[in-house]
C-alpha cells in the first residue's frame, strides 16, 4: 500500500515556540520539543512524526543502488569541512531564523528531488549550476559566488574574506550531488572552514521523522 504523506506547516508568531503547552510524545532531544526556522517568508515548526507506528519516506527506503554513482560517501569528505549532525543543523538554521544572514543552508540536489520535500529554512542551489564538469556557465557560476554567497571577484581572483559559512546537503551518505558541489567550491578556492556538510541528508532527515516542506 503506497503510503501519503502530508506535509504540515506549524506557523508562529515568536522566533521560537519552545513553551507551547502541547506535550510532546517524540521529542529531537530530552529538553527540545520543537524549533522554529524560517523558510522564506514563513516560520516553520520542525518536530518528529508524533505517531510511533511511522515509517521511513519510501522515496528513502531502498538500501541497494548501483555504485558507482551511488557509493557510500566518507564521513570525512575534505581537509577543513566539518561533517555535522541533525542537531547542528537544527543550531545553523535558529541562528539564520535569528538573523544571522552569514550562513546559508543549501539543498544541492537537482529541482525534480526538492520538489518531493526538502529541509526548512533549506534554498535550493542544484550542484548542476556550480559544477563546470555539468556544463555549467561560469557567468553563472560566478553570479552565485557573488550574489549568494558573498564572495568578491578581484583582477581575476576571488577574495572570500566576507564569504557565508555553507551548509550543504542532498539526499544522503549515498549521495553524490552535495559532494560534488562542495568539491567544486574547493576548486574554486572556497574556504573550507567555511564550508559545513550534512552527510545524513534527506534520508536520515526523514528516518528521524522530522518535518520536511515542499
Amino acid at each position: 500500500m503506497n503510503r501519503v504523506v502530508i506535509v504540515v506547516m506549524v506557523l508562529c508568531l515568536a522566533p521560537r515556540c519552545y513553551g507551547d503547552d502541547e506535550p510532546s510524545r517524540v521529542n529531537i532531544t530530552p529538553s527540545v520539543a520543537r524549533a522554529v526556522v524560517r523558510h522564506g517568508e514563513l516560520l516553520v515548526t520542525i518536530t518528529r512524526r508524533q505517531d510511533p507506528s511511522s515509517t521511513v519516506n519510501s522515496i528513502y527506503a531502498r538500501t541497494s543502488r548501483d555504485c558507482p554513482p551511488f557509493c557510500v560517501q566518507p564521513i570525512t569528505l575534505s581537509p577543513g569541512v566539518e561533517t555535522i549532525g541533525e542537531l547542528e543543523l537544527l543550531d545553523y538554521l535558529q541562528r539564520i531564523t535569528d538573523g544571522d544572514n552569514s550562513i546559508i543552508v543549501i539543498d544541492s540536489r537537482t529541482p525534480e528531488w526538492v520538489k518531493k520535500g526538502t529541509i526548512p529554512g533549506a534554498i535550493n542551489i542544484p550542484w548542476t549550476i556550480i559544477s563546470p564538469t555539468a556544463g555549467a556557465d561560469p557567468f553563472e557560476i560566478a553570479d552565485v559566488l557573488e550574489a549568494k554567497f558573498g564572495a568578491i571577484a578581484q583582477e581575476g581572483l576571488w577574495n572570500y574574506s566576507s564569504a557565508k559559512t555553507l551548509i550543504l546537503f542532498c539526499n544522503g551518505i549515498w549521495c553524490e550531488q552535495s559532494p560534488t558541489s562542495i568539491r567544486t567550491l574547493l576548486q574554486f578556492g572556497y574556504p573550507a572552514h567555511r564550508i559545513k556538510w550534512y552527510r545524513g541528508g534527506m534520508q536520515a532527515w526523514e528516518g528521524l521523522g522530522l518535518t520536511v516542506v515542499q
